[in-house]
């Protein structure tokens, strides 16, 4: 299990990225959705071991994740929201060089960066230079690299972004399979990957958990407290004064919009089978499911 103990991490001119960070994440799939900017890359990058924090604790297993930070990253697989390659080298070329560079030589090497390159579908093109992959291909190759030596701890962040869809449903199928056996942590801003993947989730802001749950289970909480409502674009503002509005969407030139409240707000709303968008937007305007 990774466990997080108040966790703060503060910039430079008194921005705080992290504040007072306390997660239990177990072996399996663990969303961690929030939007751009929230501090989801500062977490990933602080359990990772590549920026300390300002106070806390972080332990995965028996390692003291910041004091052991070697011990860490032999169980470690990360792969960051951006990945870079060497110019004109190839897959296996590079591939290898990583493998190396985690401890694996000769016939384990060989062995090792086979097998990766079938798993993440890669093999026909493995002579072929990084560089001129397509984007779902360098997700791929990244996830690649973040498996070499069987990690306990895999990390991806932002992995889905920009990915056409039948590449982000071949990549959340492999990050579902490696989720049976150690623990992944998924960075994104995508409500969908977490609905699709995770067993547990929590949701961040400016740095700070807002909502920690099961989805289903948060999904379940806000029964009866989701309302919809069609409207004209040119009465939101005044819809937003008067009700608690979580989203609003445009639909053949009206708006809808999610309200949420403990009872009916009024003529016109109908109750709406809550999901994890809901979920989100909800804990994101300060309603707790």
């Amino acid at each position: 299990m990774l466990q997080l103990s108040e966790v703060s991490k503060c910039y430079a001119g008194g921005i705080k990225a992290l504040s007072d960070i306390r997660l239990e994440i177990p072996r399996g799939m663990f969303g961690l959705l929030g939007p751009n900017g929230a501090g989801k890359s500062t977490l990933m990058r602080t359990i990772a071991t590549l920026q300390a924090p300002d106070s806390g604790a972080i332990t995965f297993g028996r390692i003291n994740v910041l004091q052991e930070k070697t011990e860490l990253r032999k169980v470690l697989g990360y792969l960051p929201q951006e990945f870079g390659s060497y110019p004109r080298v190839s897959a296996l070329t590079m591939l290898r060089h990583f493998a190396a560079l985690k401890g694996l030589h000769g016939a384990d090497q060989d062995a090792a960066v086979e097998q990766l390159l079938v798993r993440t579908n890669l093999w026909e093109v493995r002579k072929r230079n990084v560089d001129s992959f397509s984007g779902g291909m360098k997700q791929r190759f990244g996830i690649a690299q973040a498996l070499l030596g069987n990690p306990q701890l895999l990390i991806v962040d932002e992995p889905t972004a920009g990915l056409d869809p039948a590449e982000r449903v071949r990549f959340l199928n492999l990050l579902s399979e490696l989720g049976e056996n150690s623990v992944v942590l998924l960075s994104t801003h995508i409500v969908e990957d977490v609905t699709e993947l995770c067993t547990r989730m929590a949701i961040i802001n400016r740095g700070e958990i807002l909502l920690e749950a099961e989805p289903l289970q948060a999904v379940e909480e806000l029964q009866g407290r989701i309302w919809r409502r069609v409207i004209e674009r040119n009465s939101l503002a005044a819809m937003e004064q008067e009700h608690h509005v979580i989203s609003t969407k445009l639909h053949a030139g009206r708006t809808v919009v999610h309200v949420h409240a403990e009872g009916s707000p009024g003529a016109g709303f109908e109750a709406v089978q809550p999901d994890l968008e809901d979920v989100y937007f909800s804990a994101m305007a300060g309603h707790r499911s």
